[in-house]
């Protein structure tokens, strides 16, 4: 079984976010990038059941600039037996997509993982355009995956609650808790991690199709007001002429 986990560069949920003087770009100057941690359950349930089976392969697939080849090292460290990095800025979904499709088609991939979304722009669209792309299932959110032979079981979220579905290889699914405990890379991981193959190509496709116009900070918290228990009345008037929330 092959299994091909992309993951994210992205900010530490602790970042404080702050763009260029332009407001074109987010400005990365002292911020700390982690794998992101939706894609670190896609990566440790792939480690888990290529385990299990005893046998098969698990690549970790970045598309991102040579900054990102620390995080895809951890990857190696947690147990992804090999990596590759498309050697481009993740510009857009779309763009995203059309690498990781590339890549997957080219090595005939049985299993295609990743999160459910990324931590920074939370899109939500990476897992179904590569699926179309490729003509095969997706599955989202998956919240639980086991494997026999060639046939997946995957639990996925739903409105009101879960769905059981099961599905033939080749797949594509996203990935979210409580699918698995994701690693920590120990000290042997850290060291081996060092020799695994890294291979670098470049992107394939058009340009991204969007454009950042600008970014722009949510407005600051304003102060509150707190209103006696017995004059709800003033409270409904400030929430209909103030607030506008009735």
């Amino acid at each position: 079984m092959k299994f091909l986990v992309c993951i994210s560069n992205v900010p530490d949920t602790t970042t404080k976010i702050t763009f260029t003087p332009d407001n074109k770009e987010f400005n990365k100057a002292g911020v700390q990038f982690v794998i992101n941690p939706w894609d670190e359950y896609a990566l440790t349930r792939a480690i888990e059941l290529k385990e299990a089976a005893g046998s098969g392969t698990v690549t970790v697939l970045n598309v991102g600039e040579a900054d990102t080849e620390p995080n895809i090292r951890k990857a190696l460290a947690i147990g992804a037996d090999d990596a590759i990095r498309v050697n481009a800025a993740p510009q857009d979904a779309y763009f995203v997509a059309e690498q990781i499709a590339a890549i997957a088609k080219e090595g005939a991939y049985d299993v295609i993982l990743m999160g459910k979304e990324s931590i920074d722009y939370n899109g939500f669209q990476v897992h179904g355009m590569v699926g179309e792309m490729l003509g095969i299932p997706t599955v989202a959110p998956a919240m639980k995956l086991d494997m026999s032979g060639n046939t997946a079981t995957l639990e996925r979220e739903i409105e009101g609650g879960k769905e059981i579905v099961t599905v033939n290889t080749p797949f594509v699914a996203s990935c979210q808790q409580p699918m698995c405990e994701p690693r920590i890379p120990n000290m042997r991981g850290i060291m081996t991690a060092r020799t695994k193959p890294l291979k670098v190509v470049e992107p394939v496709g058009e340009p991204a199709r969007t454009q950042v116009t600008e970014f722009a900070l949510p407005p600051k918290k304003q102060g509150v007001k707190l209103i006696p228990a017995e004059s709800a009345g003033d409270l409904i008037k400030l929430l209909r002429n103030e607030a506008k929330v009735i």
